[in-house]
């Protein structure tokens, strides 16, 4: 939104002039509740709070906001490629009109900013690996739920969600069950939550997290739709946290059971709270979640790093050697004497024992990596100097 006190008349997007002329007070929860506070929080990432909000704004075909939040989604680090799977993904959860309203407004922004369909996800391509067995299971309790109710559907949930949709690789599993857990939120839809919401933080959304979806939604869908979803979130983080075994069905006929009692030591997506990347490890806004400790006989620890743009470690080494895997947006990595270089989803980088380096996101991008270090003497990292503004620049 804009301070003009001109209407931007090529695409009708409102500016803080036009909201002060009919609602003072509206203009300034704009500025300062939702965009200066809201959006500054740091239970979610920029990026994440863009997809959220699309993801919001498309389930209840609010049009109005749609050019604003598009734009601001691809500055926050979500690729054009996202954003065209997320209207895909909608279409399916929300329905083919509010894709295709959706549709009208992306077709302008991406022409505006020269984004080609070269850059966009192909109809076919290869997909996500499945697990048969788990398929198989789902496939048979609900043709034995509701086969005889309504056939067809039950083939095309088989066929067209989770043998297809669910496996295109332009969405991570994480961001594609991002997008329906706020889709079904924002439309009051709570009987598929539990699902859902299981489904979000199995594929690495934290419990932290999914509160925070639910208190950034309030302000996209209304405190009706955001306060119906947190009896059932209660109830899904207390089962996660208890381990209680359950049958979990959904309304798309998805259902699905919990494992009972194992002596596997299992460590529940959500149970480690994220906390705020220290300012002695790293430069700019980085969120650390833990996945699991070096202990009980184990001698590495895993993380996933979230940086924000231009966020970055500080020059560090480690004794025994670090993996990072990329999940998400666009990262730099650097070996001290050598140039940066630039690493996106799926790259795997390996740091030797003692090699000076760092890792962060890049200038615009933000950057999420999956971090595993090995331990000397239970000591996983020494850190040194920080990464100056020159040095990061190169």
């Amino acid at each position: 939104m804009k301070e003009s006190k001109k209407p931007d008349a090529a695409t009708g997007a409102l500016t803080y002039f036009d909201v002060r002329a009919v609602s003072p007070a509206l203009e300034h929860y704009t500025k300062v509740t939702l965009l200066g506070g809201l959006w500054m929080r740091p239970g979610l990432s920029r990026r994440d709070r863009s997809v959220v909000t699309v993801a919001a704004l498309i389930a209840r075909i609010q049009s109005m906001e749609f050019r604003f939040h598009f734009g601001l989604a691809l500055e926050n680090g979500v690729q054009p490629a996202e954003l065209s799977e997320i209207i895909t993904h909608l279409a399916f959860y929300a329905g083919w009109g509010n894709a295709m309203a959706a549709v009208a407004v992306a077709k302008d922004i991406f022409r505006e900013r020269g984004i080609g369909t070269e850059e966009l996800p192909a109809a076919k391509g290869n997909l996500l690996p499945i697990n048969e067995e788990t398929e198989k299971q789902r496939a048979t309790q609900v043709a034995g739920n509701f086969g005889t109710v309504s056939p067809g559907l039950v083939q095309a949930t088989t066929d067209v969600l989770f043998r297809d949709l669910w496996l295109r690789p332009a969405l991570a599993p994480r961001d594609r069950s991002l997008v329906t857990v706020s889709a079904l939120i924002a439309n009051g839809q709570t009987a598929q939550m539990p699902f859902h919401l299981n489904r979000a933080m199995d594929n690495g959304l934290t419990e932290a997290e999914a509160s925070e979806v639910m208190h950034h939604i309030v302000f996209y869908a209304g405190w009706p739709c955001a306060m119906s979803a947190l009896p059932v979130a209660k109830d899904v983080f207390e089962k996660r946290k208890n381990n209680v075994p359950e049958v979990a069905k959904a309304g798309d006929g998805h259902t699905t059971k919990q494992s009972g009692d194992s002596t596997m030591k299992i460590t529940r997506a959500g149970t480690i709270p994220s906390m705020a990347g220290p300012k002695d490890w790293f430069t700019g806004n980085v969120r650390v979640d833990s996945l699991f400790p070096a202990d009980g006989g184990r001698h590495s620890n895993g993380g996933v790093v979230t940086f924000e743009p231009g966020a970055r470690t500080r020059w560090h080494t480690h004794p025994a050697g670090q993996t990072i895997v990329i999940t998400q947006g666009l990262g730099w990595v650097q070996k001290d004497g050598e140039s940066i270089q630039e690493v996106r989803p799926g790259d795997v980088v390996f740091f030797e024992p003692g090699e000076k380096h760092w890792h962060g996101a890049s200038v615009q991008v933000g950057m999420t990596h999956i971090a595993i270090t090995e331990t000397v003497d239970g000591k996983p990292v020494d850190w040194l100097e920080a990464v100056s503004e020159e040095q990061y620049a190169r």
